[in-house]
């Protein structure tokens, strides 16, 4: 483990853990494939790391959202030319050839956008590789079920011509996480993607890949698993919803652990303000740290008073609000007026709880948030360790 130490933080990644937590998720159903999710630099956690490591795991296909970065991650598994790298968000006027070079999986989901698909790949001499796009009720991308059949028919006339090779068909739950009413509005989902599978097959795509599930489905809707599962925020070992079910509940270990080094600690008096607007006052005399983190690195200001930090399983109240490049936390009294803690300590702002630390699930409750903007808002400029 190699510490960058011109900064005062890192996020500790652990990659024995994003093992466990596939070989967990596996559990739920060996026979479907697993494509792991690396948009948004892997959710914080580094995307080309993750994914390479998830290769030596076993993964084979990958899901970027954006164009710009499925092809990064391209270039970064250059040497793994069996990845399959699936993207669904780019522009009218994005470097599709590139793209089709760059042998991408492409989401498709009108005919505007195949007919320029088919276009590039004549002019990259190379044939484009489509999943279908099906929008079942999450109002995104994908064509209504209404509209599939322009795109069908599409697709049949550039596979004839040789530029389009339809290799998927997909859709996204939007209440995959919720019990009650979600369950019904999953259930319609289902319905209407079975539906537009079956459409395909009589237009004569058959053996596509089948995929529906994202984490929330993969765990709570087994009859939407279909051929691959799309292994989001679980791989990282977070729950999609910790009112439905708690990570530890699912067998999960977060993979990320955030540290920070204590660069002070100075004693206040009763009565002294701590940080902008004084929104907490040394209610007696105390000694006080700073953590050098901050919002413009991801801490989330509207977790400012209801969170804390760890620091040698010792529990310490994060006060006062959190600062752009900073936080403070109150030490306490300490003990024949000796400070409790030196500058250099190693703080825990968030992990998987087990020295007392809080979890990106504990930070997304103070926040009123989710876990996923937790981890995945951390900023670049915290560097990322790999064990």
């Amino acid at each position: 483990m190699v510490m960058n130490t011109d900064f005062p933080a890192r996020a500790i990644i652990d990659l024995s853990a994003l093992e466990r937590n596939l070989q967990q998720l596996r559990k739920y159903d060996p026979n479907v494939q697993a494509m792991a999710i690396v948009k948004a630099n892997a959710y914080g956690h580094g995307g080309a790391q993750i994914a390479r490591a998830a290769l030596e795991f076993g993964v084979k296909w990958f899901g970027v959202a954006q164009l710009a970065e499925a092809r990064q991650l391209r270039e970064a598994l250059k040497d793994f030319p069996e990845a399959r790298i699936f993207t669904w968000i780019f522009s009218p006027d994005a470097d599709l050839e590139s793209a089709i070079k760059a042998d991408l999986d492409i989401a498709v989901s009108n005919p505007q956008v195949l007919l320029a698909i088919a276009s590039a790949a004549r002019v990259a001499g190379k044939k484009a590789r489509i999943h279908l796009a099906v929008d079942t009720g999450m109002g995104r991308e994908g064509a209504l079920p209404e509209n599939l059949a322009p795109l069908l028919s599409s697709a049949q006339l550039a596979s004839a011509a040789g530029t389009v090779a339809v290799s998927g068909i997909w859709s996204h739950l939007a209440r995959g996480d919720e019990a009650g009413g979600g369950e019904q509005a999953t259930a319609r989902q289902l319905a209407a993607f079975e539906q537009a599978c079956e459409e395909a097959e009589k237009r004569g795509f058959t053996g596509l890949v089948r995929h529906l599930s994202a984490s929330s489905g993969l765990l709570w809707h087994p009859q939407a698993h279909f051929d691959l599962a799309r292994y989001g925020i679980a791989m990282y070992g977070l729950t999609p919803n910790p009112a439905r079910a708690t990570t530890a509940s699912l067998s999960l270990t977060p993979i990320m652990r955030l540290e920070a080094d204590l660069i002070s600690v100075k004693k206040l008096p009763a009565g002294h303000p701590v940080s902008y607007g004084g929104t907490w006052v040394a209610p007696r005399d105390t000694y006080i740290g700073i953590v050098p983190l901050g919002y413009a690195d991801g801490i989330d200001r509207h977790a400012s008073g209801k969170i804390w930090v760890a620091v040698n399983g010792q529990k310490y109240p994060q006060v006062g609000r959190i600062c752009m490049d900073q936080f403070m936390v109150d030490l306490g009294s300490g003990e024949d007026g000796k400070p409790p803690l030196a500058p250099g300590a190693t703080v825990r702002v968030w992990g998987d709880g087990s020295q007392g630390e809080p979890t990106a699930d504990d930070w997304a409750q103070a926040a009123e948030t989710i876990n996923y903007t937790i981890v995945t808002d951390l900023n670049p400029r915290v560097p990322r360790v790999y064990i």
